[in-house]
């Protein structure tokens, strides 16, 4: 059954509090492909009307993670291979060099805040409690990427992390992979601390190819500093 996630954030709406919760069961392979969803079963389950519940769903099939299926509801769509290689490529293109230009001009009065976001991220990830990981995670690197003051890149970024699924990442739970990856977000940040542009790209582009690696339920080496 899925994880319904009963928190709200200020100012969040029903609707968005479901389509979250879904996108991020779908993103983390909660929801496998193929799972079939309905809004009545859904609705019960989340206390809601069908009103938000169907709001969501067709939030998500906007961007692709399900699909009808006449007179039964929706589908979990899979994601092709070739679709994520793409959307990881043009991460690669802007995520590293994005940090390594943070290095240069690091605030350091933000380490604090960012050391606990960091530390939430590892909690999820010891918990097994994907969606606070996933959050957590997400607000990390968007704040980080925000602090070069461009909007218009923490828009694109966060467009192409919402589209990247993760459908390995629920059998990571149980492993140490996991804790690995979590791990990666203080090693960056004590790259970026240092004023280590190479060593923060690089870390980068590791963290970024967990999604066709591990994060794809695909074998991965992990590489030491």
């Amino acid at each position: 059954m899925l994880t319904s996630d009963n928190r709200l954030e200020p100012g969040e709406s029903l609707r968005v509090r479901v389509e979250r919760t879904l996108s991020l069961a779908i993103i983390s392979g909660e929801l496998a492909p193929g799972a079939l969803l309905t809004v009545p079963r859904l609705a019960e389950q989340f206390a809601v009307s069908a009103t938000p519940v169907r709001e969501a769903i067709l939030d998500l099939e906007k961007r692709g993670f399900v699909e009808p299926v006449r007179n039964k509801g929706f589908r979990v769509t899979a994601v092709s291979d070739d679709l994520l290689h793409d959307i990881v490529e043009i991460r690669l293109l802007l995520e590293p060099p994005a940090m390594a230009r943070l290095a240069a001009s690091f605030p350091a009065d933000r380490i604090a805040s960012l050391r606990a976001q960091a530390d939430e991220i590892v909690a999820g990830a010891r918990t097994g409690d994907l969606t606070a990981y996933l959050l957590a995670d997400q607000r990390f690197h968007l704040d980080l990427t925000a602090l070069l003051g461009n909007p218009v890149l923490v828009e694109t970024i966060a467009e192409l992390r919402a589209r990247t699924r993760l459908v390995g990442l629920v059998s990571l739970v149980e492993t140490s992979m996991l804790d690995v990856s979590a791990a990666e977000h203080h090693r960056l940040l004590d790259h970026l601390a240092e004023g280590d542009a190479d060593a923060a790209a690089e870390l980068m582009r590791q963290h970024i190819r967990h999604a066709i690696g591990w994060w794809a339920g695909k074998t991965e080496e992990p590489v030491a500093d």
